[in-house]
């Protein structure tokens, strides 16, 4: 079984990677290989960001590895917040924080159409590689869910009527832009 490190700390973020991964890679979380601080995210965009975290853990380590970046990207505020999804409401990185700012930010506004998009960056054998996965889907004026994390509670992709945060997670690892780009990156793995 080939091991690969997923440049994140985040459980729920490791279990639906794992889930989608299946037992032919051990994922292994910064903190299974004693890595605690932060990795640098010094960019203006996901693809960099993504690039950034993966090329840091690989020259620390020498270890095959990947690492993400999300941005939930609100149509009314211009793509907002995108790549500070995570410290929307300041550097606490507190999602409820977060959530209530999006909200009081689209108080009044009829559009709520956005998409979340997530950017993988994997570093195999020194060499990058990069994938995506988009999901449109709109934001609501109240939270629903207890699973998931980050917006997912005011998240309903198209063509559900559930919130991330009410969906099995099954059904989310399939449809979800973590989902989505986690295929890609799967299929890589195992076309290699």
């Amino acid at each position: 079984m080939h091991t690969i490190v997923f440049a994140t700390n985040n459980k729920h973020k490791l279990l639906e990677v794992q889930q989608i991964l299946g037992n032919t890679f051990h994922l292994k979380s910064l903190v299974d290989i004693g890595f605690t601080e932060d990795i640098p995210e010094d960019f203006d965009t996901l693809e960099q960001n993504a690039s950034q975290k993966a090329w840091y853990l690989y020259n620390r380590f020498g270890v095959d590895c990947f690492a993400d970046d999300t941005g939930l990207e609100v149509d009314a505020l211009d793509g907002k917040p995108g790549v500070y999804s995570a410290r929307y409401a300041g550097e606490q990185r507190n999602s409820q924080d977060n959530i209530v700012k999006l909200l009081a930010d689209l108080k009044g506004i009829s559009n709520r159409k956005a998409q979340f998009r997530t950017v993988i960056s994997l570093i195999i054998s020194g060499e990058e590689h990069q994938f995506q996965g988009v999901v449109r889907g709109s934001i609501i004026d109240e939270l629903k869910g207890s699973d998931g994390f980050g917006y997912d509670p005011i998240f309903v992709p198209e063509g559900y009527n559930l919130t991330f945060a009410e969906m099995e997670l099954d059904l989310k690892n399939r449809i979800s832009h973590r989902g989505l780009a986690t295929q890609k990156l799967v299929a890589f793995l195992l076309g290699m």
